[in-house]
């Protein structure tokens, strides 16, 4: 099949043509997760003729992703989401190159990484990777299309886009503890429409056609179709060097520890640690220890002074990803001895159970 046969229905546009369809070509696009938003901006991206995409994702597909990441089959749950999205990709488009990054973006590989691409694409739900990549990007001097869901409303907007506004300028507030899917539940299709305004913002980019959502948010309700857009500035306050950079995200004393809960079992009866379960109290399996307490990442904020900030708190939520936000959170209110427990409840009842506990 030809280039020119496979795009014809867009170059046939004005504004796109066959230099339009170059810069597409010669475009580089990194996609930070690969969960229910990448599931609609990977495709769209690929199809359109993206040269080179990067995809970060340390994640593996579970039963409860399919209902919105839809370019997922059943056949490959449990397999790494990087390497069935690349397979899907490929054959969709095997005119585009496809790289994988197995790893979870941190402080130490995201300056590395977005280096070598022309726009990063946050595709996350987690608002702690949201500030990381919006840091990140300003360090490395690239755009940021954002996209986030609450329920039935999405958001998207390009940060850091020609010097424009930032993340930060718009949610200065670092410590929010807005919820994620998990928590606040989510319909496919609100991701899907969200996924697809960011992939129209990154192909207006490479472009240069139509207004890009710089300084600008729009707000989406997919139960009454309403949208609005709203307007924000640039604070002259907010600057990151990537010295800034360093000491926030790599200095060791910001580092939050992960721990297997099998190497914890002998403090399970212990009075001077604590278990904290920061998941909602809906949640199963129900984690029930001697030492253990449970306040819901939502409200840790508000009811922190139920907790001793020179006691040992080890931190765990369903699979680790909220724990590790909590945890970043007490640090900040200068507790010191706290870890986050990998895997989650999950690993921890199965232990439990194995055990006879």
């Amino acid at each position: 099949m030809s280039e020119t046969e496979r795009y014809k229905r867009q170059i046939i546009l004005p504004e796109i043509g066959d230099i339009g369809q170059y810069k597409l070509l010669k475009s580089k696009v990194l996609v930070i997760g690969a969960g229910g938003l990448a599931a609609s901006i990977l495709p769209y991206l690929a199809a359109a003729g993206i040269g080179e995409i990067g995809i970060v994702d340390d994640d593996l597909i579970e039963v409860s992703n399919l209902h919105r990441q839809v370019i997922y089959k059943t056949s490959a749950v449990g397999k790494r989401k990087v390497i069935e999205a690349k397979a899907m990709l490929s054959e969709l488009n095997p005119e585009v190159k496809v790289n994988v990054f197995e790893e979870k973006l941190s402080g130490k590989n995201a300056i590395s990484l977005f280096e070598k691409y022309d726009i990063i694409v946050d595709a996350t739900d987690n608002i702690s990777i949201k500030y990381l990549i919006n840091d990140a990007c300003l360090v490395s001097n690239k755009p940021m299309v954002y996209g986030s869901i609450f329920r039935f409303q999405g958001q998207v907007s390009v940060f850091n886009y020609q010097n424009g506004p930032t993340y930060r300028c718009l949610y200065p507030d670092e410590n929010s503890n807005a919820a994620n899917c998990e928590d606040a539940g989510v319909i496919g299709v609100s991701v899907g429409i969200i996924g697809m305004f960011q992939a129209n913002e990154v192909l207006k980019m490479i472009l240069g056609v139509g207004e890009v959502l710089s300084g600008k948010i729009l707000v989406y309700n997919i139960l009454n179709n309403e949208q609005q857009k709203y307007d924000f500035e640039k604070s002259s306050k907010l600057e990151m060097t990537k010295e800034d950079f360093e000491q926030k995200y790599n200095s060791s004393e910001n580092q939050i520890e992960e721990i297997k809960f099998e190497l914890l079992l002998n403090e399970i009866e212990n009075d001077e640690v604590l278990f904290l379960d920061v998941r909602n109290e809906d949640e199963a399996p129900k984690i029930k220890l001697k030492n253990s307490i449970q306040i819901p990442l939502l409200h840790l904020e508000s009811e922190i002074k139920k907790l001793n900030s020179n006691q040992t708190i080890y931190v765990f939520c369903q699979s680790g990803i909220r724990s590790k936000i909590a945890a970043e959170l007490l640090q900040k209110y200068q507790f010191k001895n706290i870890k986050s427990i990998a895997g989650g409840a999950l690993a921890m009842k199965q232990l439990l159970q194995e055990i006879k506990i």
